[in-house]
């Protein structure tokens, strides 16, 4: 007989930013596959909607529901590692930073990770996560295997041999298809990378974006809209040996500076909205060069302990400089009270239906707002923006898109349609933010 899946006390869930709330029927935490889904087969009997939440670090309300939310976080770890192939399968709630150590005991690493190492692997390859590097696609794009529990308790395993529709739907399914128990990775031996920092005029780093994103493994560029200078990040494998900070010097960098720091100035402008554009520049001088060698997701993972809000759009990669320049344009002229930074990255096509990169090559655009800060009318203005170039949002991040406006912009939408159909008919998995993005 399967045992039960624990409950919480408190039934309140906020997501990592704390401006998405909600207050489910039930919080259950299955600690097994089989109690996982017992969960969802007794809040389908009950006629409850599911939601699988994960570390809560989306700023939409995709996992949020007034059903049953699933917390995955004792659902983690290796189930089984092939270090010779470099597939490598673990469960459904193991947390990205989590999985990079177990990784590095095997002598294998990640092809390519995002900046931020605290979301579960399901969490971070249903909304499409991404790192940058103009020949990498996304993080999903990784995926060899998903093992899916369905809304009666079967399980299905979707490979790239059988059904690839399945699988190619799955790796960004926006949590509408199941619940992840276990996903397959291909990963790779493990590698170093060097990531040099530089201050730069931003216009001529524009201008050279397609230059500089083919000339990096990794290249990406961060912004104040206030300011004339960019931030530039270029990480590129290195033949050497790790040669991590010592860790003074890793506080002052990445705790002192880039959260203290930011977290003061951003504190102030909110205070004095008037003073932003002399804060923007003040940063801009503030950010310095530096160079790092080490183990690669170390050199990929930046720490926030800055709470904001975000969106981040996908646009064609030629049209990525224009767009950028047109937001911080906007910016100006409306003397907007925003002193986060604009960030560039980039990610080469795929193939999963619903990724923001699906069949083209794509340069992301991130806007970001300090928290408490008015943020709506700045998202609205950069989203208006991002449609003169058919722009796919991050499914994890702010946007206001309905499935009438995405689905013109996604060549495999009525298949992905198809697959849920198949796999949730029932519409078990769903919540308002997927009928608002994907239809009922």
């Amino acid at each position: 007989m399967a045992s039960q899946p624990s409950q919480t006390g408190t039934r309140e869930w906020a997501n990592w930013a704390g401006d998405q709330r909600c207050r489910p029927v039930e919080i259950v935490r299955p600690g097994s596959r089989d109690e996982l889904a017992a969960a969802v087969v007794a809040a389908a009997g009950a006629g409850r909607k599911v939601s699988v939440a994960g570390s809560g670090h989306s700023f939409t309300e995709a996992a949020m529901t007034d059903g049953t939310m699933l917390r995955v976080e004792a659902l983690s770890g290796v189930i089984d590692a092939d270090p010779a192939s470099g597939l490598v399968e673990v469960r459904g709630g193991t947390v990205l930073a989590e999985l990079n150590e177990e990784l590095a005991r095997l002598g294998l690493a990640m092809e390519n990770l995002g900046d931020i190492d605290r979301q579960t692997i399901s969490g971070a390859i249903s909304t499409g996560t991404h790192g940058t590097g103009a020949r990498l696609p996304n993080i999903s794009s990784q995926v060899a295997a998903i093992e899916l529990v369905l809304a009666d308790g079967s399980v299905r395993r979707l490979t790239e041999g059988e059904r690839p529709e399945l699988l190619r739907a799955a790796r960004v399914g926006v949590g509408a298809l199941g619940a992840i128990s276990a996903v397959t990775l291909r990963c790779v031996p493990a590698f170093t990378l060097e990531r040099v920092d530089t201050p730069e005029p931003r216009e001529a780093v524009l201008d050279a974006f397609q230059d500089r994103a083919d000339a990096n493994d990794h290249f990406e560029l961060f912004t104040f809209p206030y300011a004339d200078d960019a931030l530039v990040l270029e990480r590129n494998r290195s033949d050497g040996p790790p040669r991590p900070r010592g860790r003074g010097a890793a506080f002052l960098n990445d705790v002192v500076l880039e959260n203290w720091a930011l977290g003061a100035l951003s504190a102030t402008g909110k205070a004095l909205p008037r003073s932003i554009p002399a804060l923007s520049r003040l940063a801009g001088r503030l950010a310095s060069g530096s160079r790092t060698t080490d183990r690669s997701d170390r050199v990929f993972v930046n720490e926030r302990r800055v709470r904001f809000t975000e969106m981040e759009y996908g646009v064609p990669h030629a049209d990525g400089p224009e767009a950028a320049r047109r937001v911080i344009e906007w910016v100006r002229s409306n003397r907007y009270p925003v002193f986060f930074p604009i960030e560039m990255r980039v990610a080469a096509g795929d193939d999963a239906l619903l990724s923001p990169s699906h069949e083209r090559d794509t340069a992301y655009i991130a806007v970001h707002q300090y928290r408490g800060m008015e943020w709506r009318p700045y998202f609205e203005a950069v989203e208006a923006i991002m449609d003169d170039y058919g722009g796919r949002p991050h499914w994890g991040k702010r946007h206001f898109q309905t499935a009438a406006t995405l689905a013109p912009r996604y060549p495999a939408w009525a298949e992905f349609q198809a697959v849920r159909d198949e796999l949730d008919p029932g519409r078990v998995f769903a919540n308002e933010y997927a009928e608002r993005v994907l239809g009922a």
